[in-house]
Order: C-alpha cells, then sequence, then structure tokens
C-alpha cells in the first residue's frame, strides 16, 4: 500500500468518525510546509448555531488560530496536506487510536489500535467551562432526556443544559448573601417539569452541602407525578412536588421562594407569599403584565412620557417597567432590599427581568416614603390599583 492509498484510507477513517459521531480529535504534526511557523494543528468536531463543524487550531511559536470549516472544506484541505506538508496524523476516537506516519527513511506506515472506549469531549464551541452542575453521574438528567446513561448531553439538549448552569450560578450569588447554614426550605411556584427545581437542590446538597427541603408546586398532574417520580428513582429524599396553585400553598417557613415566569398577577401572589413567610429570599421572573397595562391604557393621563405610550409597543415596556418598579416598591416597604436586573436564561431565549429581594429590616421612615413614591407613581401613570398592593393591604 503507498502513500496515497495509506492517505485515502486514513481520511476515510477520519470522515467515518465524524459521520457517525466517534470523533475525539485529529492532530496533525512533523510540519513540512512553507510557514516556518507553524508547529502543527488540533481539529476537533464543534456545534455552531447547531451545526456541525470543524474546528481547527493552528499551533504556531507564539500565537495560536481557531478557524471553523464544513467537513467538505477540511476534507479537501486534508486531501493535500497528508503526506506532504504534515508526516504524521493521528485521529482518537471513542474506540480506536489510528496513526499515520512517513518515517525519515521514506517508508510510510498506517496503525489502528482498539481501546477502552473513550468519554466523548463537549461538542459546544466555547472552551469548557467549570460548570456548577456537571452532566456525569446525574440520573435526574437523563430522566429527564438531558443527557445518556454516560453522562453525554445530548445535542438537541444542550441550549437547556446551559440554562440549568446559567440558573445554578445566578442563584448559587444570592444564596451567598443569606449564608443558609444547615437546613434551608425552598419553594419553587410554577416548577413545571423540573429542569430547574432538581438542579437546585442538587447544587444545595451536593455543592454546599446543605440539608435542604424543597418543594416545587405545579397545577398540572402529569408533571407532579413525573418529578416525583424522578425524584424518588435518584433518591432525592428532601425534595418533593405538589399539584396546586400559588395562592393554595403554604409558605410558612420558607427561606426561599422562587417563581419564574409566573404570568401577570400570579407574580404577585408568589412576591405576597414570600413576605408573609418572611423569606430570607424572594425571586421572580415576571412575564404577562397585563394587569396594569389594562390601566394604564383605560385612563391614558396625559404626562411626561405620553409620546412615547401612543405606540403600542413602547406601552407595552412602560406597562413592564411600571408594574416590575412598583413591586421593587412594595418589597422595600416591607424592609426587603431589592435588585432588578437582566436575566438571560441562555443563549436562545428572550431577556428576563429578574427581581431579587433579600430580606432587611423595616424603618416606618422608609415605609413612609417608600408609600409615597408608590400613590405618586399610580397618579402619574393613571393605575388604580397593583394586584400585589390590594393582596398586601398597603
Amino acid at each position: 500500500m503507498n502513500v496515497t492509498e495509506k492517505s485515502t484510507e486514513f481520511i476515510t477513517e477520519f470522515k467515518n468518525s465524524f459521520q457517525n459521531d466517534s470523533l475525539v480529535k485529529l492532530s496533525l504534526g512533523n510540519y513540512h510546509g512553507s510557514d516556518e511557523s507553524l508547529k502543527n494543528i488540533y481539529i476537533k468536531k464543534v456545534l455552531i448555531k447547531k451545526e456541525p463543524r470543524l474546528s481547527l487550531t493552528y499551533r504556531y511559536k507564539t500565537r495560536d488560530i481557531t478557524k471553523n470549516h464544513t467537513l467538505e472544506e477540511f476534507l479537501g484541505m486534508l486531501e493535500q496536506w497528508l503526506g506532504t506538508d504534515f508526516r504524521v496524523a493521528t485521529l482518537q476516537t471513542v474506540s480506536a487510536d489510528i496513526y499515520f506516519e512517513i518515517h525519515p527513511s521514506g517508508k510510510t506506515t498506517l496503525k489502528k489500535k482498539a481501546i477502552v472506549e473513550r468519554e466523548m469531549p463537549s461538542l459546544t464551541h466555547d472552551k469548557n467551562k467549570n460548570r456548577l452542575i456537571s452532566p456525569t453521574n446525574k440520573g435526574y438528567l437523563f430522566d429527564l432526556k438531558i443527557t445518556d446513561q454516560q453522562g453525554n448531553v445530548y445535542h438537541n439538549a444542550q441550549d437547556k443544559f446551559r440554562q440549568i448552569n446559567h440558573y445554578i450560578e445566578v442563584l448559587s450569588n444570592l444564596i451567598k448573601e443569606i449564608a443558609p447554614d444547615g437546613q434551608i426550605k425552598v419553594a419553587d411556584m410554577g416548577s413545571g417539569k423540573g429542569y430547574l427545581t432538581f438542579a437546585l437542590y442538587d447544587y444545595l446538597k451536593n455543592v454546599l452541602g446543605l440539608d435542604p427541603e424543597v418543594v416545587g408546586i405545579e397545577f398540572r398532574e402529569d408533571l407532579v407525578t413525573l418529578c416525583n417520580q424522578i425524584a424518588k428513582n435518584v433518591e432525592f429524599d428532601g425534595l418533593t412536588f405538589q399539584e396546586g396553585t400559588i395562592e393554595q400553598f403554604d409558605a410558612t417557613g420558607t427561606d426561599m421562594l422562587i417563581a419564574l415566569h409566573a404570568c401577570d398577577t400570579a407574580t404577585d401572589d408568589a412576591i405576597f407569599k414570600g413576605i408573609q413567610a418572611g423569606s430570607e429570599l424572594i425571586v421572580v421572573a415576571p412575564c404577562c403584565h397585563k394587569q396594569i397595562r389594562r390601566q394604564i391604557e383605560k385612563h391614558k393621563t396625559e404626562n411626561d412620557v405620553s409620546f412615547l405610550t401612543r405606540h403600542g409597543i413602547f406601552l407595552e415596556r412602560q406597562a413592564e417597567m411600571v408594574t416590575d418598579g412598583i413591586r421593587a416598591l412594595m418589597l422595600e416597604y416591607f424592609g426587603y432590599k431589592t435588585k432588578v436586573f437582566e436575566f438571560i436564561s441562555d443563549a436562545h431565549t428572550p431577556k428576563n427581568v429578574l427581581i431579587v429581594a433579600t430580606k432587611g429590616n423595616r424603618s416606618e421612615k422608609l415605609q413612609a416614603a417608600t408609600l409615597e413614591k408608590i400613590r405618586d407613581a399610580k397618579q402619574f401613570f393613571g393605575i388604580e390599583y397593583h394586584h400585589l398592593e390590594r393582596l398586601a393591604g398597603i
């Protein structure tokens, strides 16, 4: 078998490994080309905008350069390089190492060595990050169809896995502010399929070493049944799911209350539950701000921003800001320190506002000043009442 035949066979092995998702990496070395500063090239498979690509890292003496190519583009390059510019190539797959080499004597060898199956690397294009929730040895991620049994994240679940980790990263910084010691009781209002609820319990229990009691509240019976079964399967003894609504839930003793994307006034119901319970931390991501918008549209108050609100899209944005701004003021009225910031759940979903409230001390002077701000805001925008205001009896 001559050089051309062996290089062709090697390229075929590489192509097959790319197409059957067994490629770990390809290394090209012993460079004899015209660029004196180039040492070698490392190639790996990545996903860019959910499309498979090959990421080439060109290693120079003083720098690295990364370029991305389709399979077809790279195969043409590899045919030109192998045996001419590069005299050594090593292909690693999940089940074999394949070596191509042209020796100084001119002899060409192609060897294939079977190995114990190795783990597939992540296909994310960015460099691997230190994840607070790793994908390996997580039975709940397998049951929720995020990973396979070996802990490899499915291609169609990459976005969800990033969302889970970003959520835990945000919460981890907030949890540090309340510094729980030992036990912590958490309520997740509107837990859905439980992706984030499971991850939070895992983080509290297995990363922080706490003794958490976490309950997910969800009105869909099938999801409650599913999540309770998964919690039992993975022996998350302190995690349960209850069928019901936010209004029905008894939040007594809750240290941390979470409500992500509770629609319209359901966010107010969740906030009030946290206030009633004296929760140390309240975290909500509101959506569908209909209650205040209806009142602004009804009264059409003439004010300094009327030139904006005659446009529907600006009116909608204003209603969102006013609704959440008053929510923050009411939390402050009850002695909470508030933060409002942008929360991006992952790279492929819209941005959300996150309202975070940490329990502090109540001051009569501050309460009076805050109450005045709420009244002024209502008058300015033509608001009769805010749902949270009625719940709290302000």
